[in-house]
């Protein structure tokens, strides 16, 4: 039972791969407010159907009760979560791309202080190692085969990813554990409804004001659109329920084989080749995750 988090994370980290590739993809023809909604679009009735199920198959004899500060956490992790996409598609347009989205992979090592230092959430030596093992190796991969300098602008854009990537998991949890009473899965679904519902909802009004053409444009690709919502769900899904049950830094830190995943998919399914270097890179993300494990 203990162990149902490193599979809901793995999960996670796969399809997020995915959503990333995919949501590359769909810049070159949507801006950037259409390509954080498409994140959301899909996913949110996807959201109420898996709740729908869960309370089919595994009811709960007892009626829900949200506290203020569960709907503060939702909407201030919805906010950032959407600030954070806005920024990862910023980095689509930066030429040193890859530094950028390593260093909002910082999100690890950002939630671990904030963590620990707001909110009493303690990592053992081992899994602090781990997490600053991981962060190192993320860097070191996300240089690329070309070691490409860094720009003020990407590193801005970067960390300030990854902040935001971080204080949304953080909300997430916290939100999560407002509601005690009930199961871990149970928890997560509600946040995610919660979550992915604020987002969807806020996003299509302020869009459907003031921003109409790009409804268009994300119509214009739909088929896009509808790959990047179903991936960017299970991947909610699955970071979601893992936070639900263990601490984010720890999560997050084995959630950077996500790594490994894109450059397999860079390899396999978009014929990239992979550089040495990055061979060592992926050796300490694994040897990251094993730590966080073990700890």
């Amino acid at each position: 039972m203990a162990s149902i988090w490193i599979l809901f994370t793995l999960m996670a980290a796969f399809m997020q791969a995915w959503r990333n590739a995919f949501q590359k993809q769909l810049s070159t023809t949507v801006d950037v407010y259409g390509v954080t909604l498409a994140r959301f679009l899909f996913g949110f009735p996807f959201a109420i159907i898996y709740l729908s199920c869960l309370y089919h198959y595994h009811p709960i004899p007892f009626a829900v009760t949200f506290t203020p500060r569960f709907w503060i956490y939702i909407v201030i992790a919805g906010i950032s979560q959407i600030a954070a996409t806005a920024l990862m598609v910023q980095l689509f347009k930066q030429k040193n791309y890859a530094i950028g989205v390593g260093l909002a992979k910082s999100e690890a090592i950002l939630a671990a202080l904030i963590g620990a230092s707001l909110l009493s959430d303690e990592l053992s030596a081992l899994a602090w190692f781990g997490v600053g093992l991981g962060g190192l190796a993320v860097f070191l991969l996300s240089k690329g085969p070309r070691a490409e300098k860094l720009s003020l602008p990407t590193l801005l854009i970067g960390i300030g990813s990854g902040l935001c990537f971080a204080i949304t998991s953080l909300l997430v949890r916290e939100a999560s554990l407002e509601l005690p009473q009930l199961p871990f899965i149970h928890r997560a679904a509600w946040v995610l409804v919660s979550i992915i519902g604020f987002q969807c909802l806020s996003m299509l009004i302020y869009l459907s004001l003031f921003s109409r053409h790009t409804l268009k444009d994300m119509w214009a690709r739909i088929g896009l659109t509808f790959k990047v919502s179903v991936c960017s769900f299970i991947a909610s899904l699955g970071w979601f329920t893992a936070m639900s049950m263990q601490s984010v830094a720890i999560v997050k830190t084995l959630g950077q084989i996500e790594i490994l995943f894109s450059l397999l998919i860079s390899t396999y399914f978009f014929k990239e080749k992979l550089a040495k270097a990055e061979h060592w890179g992926l050796l300490l993300v694994v040897i990251a995750a094993i730590l966080v494990i073990w700890a």
